[in-house]
């Protein structure tokens, strides 16, 4: 089941930062899990707030208190909101027989900073961008009597795998008549200090692969923040973090030559390995193949979501019957549009 509003039918004030969105996702939550516990059936709840992109907003009791103007406020109001769901799962009796898992889809975008956005600690650029800041995300897992509290484990995942995970927990296979890329991390979760050792992270922008990471190591085989013509125009993805050679404003390739870094000591990509050292040579040496493997293995898909073909979005969601509000989508042009990696 999915419930969802039209933007239409509420409302963000531009000017003060006010809106109700939240609790009205936060209310709308609360009640499908209410719902589905009393019916006795189990259910999958994906609650996915949005105050923290621009348009950034908060509800009114929550507006000015915090101490990092609207963003602040607006990450206030989410924390307060996971600490209702959790709290309702307590009071429902549910809590051991519930698996939480918090993340987001990508880093802070700086380009809406600093009144908009927020910031990505020490790492390097923000949303859109295939560098730390703009890929790596909190990830807080959450299972009273079954994942162990306090606990800290650092092997590398991404969201693709908790489709997987889910499915496991639910005790049910993947669908074998596809490619699968997502890995099952109920061993990370609920054995520590169990690790999947050697599981590499590839980073695309479009259909581009940027970068891989193995370990504590990260390759850049192409380098790009965003366009000079964007950056001249004032557009900045990576402020006051301009790295030479490698926050780059042209889409500068290093296939031959990648430029890699130990995201231990330099968590910031600022400093690259220098290409003379063996260190350069032994994380290549290990890398290269699993670039190789990784292309080779490609299976070529086609887009469910095309940012280039607005037939291909979703212009009748589930419900619009009732509301009236189904819209017709205009004919397909996918190429009308340039979307560079």
């Amino acid at each position: 089941m999915m419930l969802g509003r039209y933007y239409e039918e509420f409302k963000i004030d531009r000017v003060t930062g006010e809106s109700n969105l939240t609790q009205m996702y936060l209310q709308e939550g609360l009640e499908f899990i209410r719902r589905q516990t009393e019916a006795q059936r189990p259910f999958f709840l994906y609650w996915a707030a949005d105050a923290t992109h621009a348009p950034v907003y908060a509800s009114k009791h929550f507006l000015g208190k915090s101490q990092r103007g609207r963003y602040g406020d607006a990450v206030m109001e989410l924390d307060y909101s996971v600490g209702q769901i959790l709290s309702w799962l307590r009071t429902l009796g549910i809590e051991n027989n519930t698996f939480v898992f918090f993340t987001s889809d990508n880093g802070a975008a700086l380009i809406s900073a600093p009144h908009e956005g927020g910031s990505n600690g020490p790492f390097l650029c923000g949303k859109e961008t295939t560098f730390e800041g703009g890929m790596r995300e909190p990830a807080i897992a959450w299972w009273p009597g079954h994942i162990k509290e306090g606990t800290v484990n650092f092997q590398l995942a991404n969201v693709m795998d908790l489709f997987t995970t889910s499915l496991a927990l639910a005790g049910i296979s993947p669908p074998g008549d596809r490619a699968i890329d997502g890995l099952d991390l109920t061993p990370v979760l609920l054995s520590p200090p169990h690790t999947i050792h050697n599981r590499p992270i590839f980073y695309y922008r479009g259909n581009e692969l940027m970068a891989v990471r193995l370990g504590q190591y990260k390759a850049h085989y192409w380098t790009w923040s965003n366009s000079w013509e964007e950056f001249k125009s004032g557009i900045n993805f990576c402020p006051g973090q301009e790295v030479s050679g490698v926050t780059t404003h042209d889409q500068k390739e290093h296939t031959m030559q990648p430029v890699i870094f130990h995201l231990g000591r330099d968590p910031g990509e600022k400093f690259p390995i220098s290409v003379l050292t063996k260190e350069y040579h032994d994380v290549l040496s290990r890398i290269s193949p699993v670039v190789e493997q990784h292309k080779k293995n490609l299976v070529p898909g086609i887009p469910q979501l095309n940012m280039c073909d607005l037939a291909v979005m979703n212009w009748a969601p589930a419900g619009c019957e009732k509301l009236g509000k189904c819209l017709k989508g205009p004919k397909s042009q996918p190429w009308k549009c340039d979307w560079p990696h």
